[in-house]
């Protein structure tokens, strides 16, 4: 089983994706800005990825700095409550597989965890090659 926290609205998130799907596996695509994990699959995925929370926190696009979360005051349970009422702040997109979780950025680091090889060539949206005709990492 595939499962990956997607954003649509994000192409490192839909190369993510691409690339899961180019293994010829459909995974469960979990919307998070729509369903939002809860606190205890939130840590279960940090815990798993092996990082801190911090790094999971997305900047970019949300209201991270309206909240001043750079601030060292907040406690990683501080952190988990505000990505679960704020789900942007969840950096994307997080994949877990039986092979393990990542937060996959840039999108092919899902390469690490997928338990299928590659089916075909593929690029990036922009272009650039990830995967060869034979399979195979570019």
């Amino acid at each position: 089983m595939v499962t990956i926290f997607h954003n649509p609205g994000c192409g490192t998130s839909r190369n993510t994706l691409a690339l899961i799907r180019n293994s010829g596996v459909e995974p469960e695509v979990v919307l998070y800005l729509e369903v939002p994990p809860s606190k205890n699959l939130l840590m279960k995925l940090i815990k798993d990825m092996d990082i801190p929370v911090r790094a999971v926190l997305r900047e970019k696009g949300t209201p991270y700095a309206e909240l001043d979360l750079a601030n060292p005051k907040w406690t990683d349970e501080d952190l988990l409550d505000f990505m679960v009422a704020h789900p942007i702040l969840m950096n994307r997109p997080i994949v877990a597989t039986g092979l393990g979780t990542k937060l996959c950025r840039p999108s092919e680091v899902v390469l690490e965890i997928l338990p299928n090889p590659q089916r075909a060539a593929f690029n990036k949206e922009d272009g650039e090659p990830v995967i060869n005709e034979k399979g195979l990492r570019v």
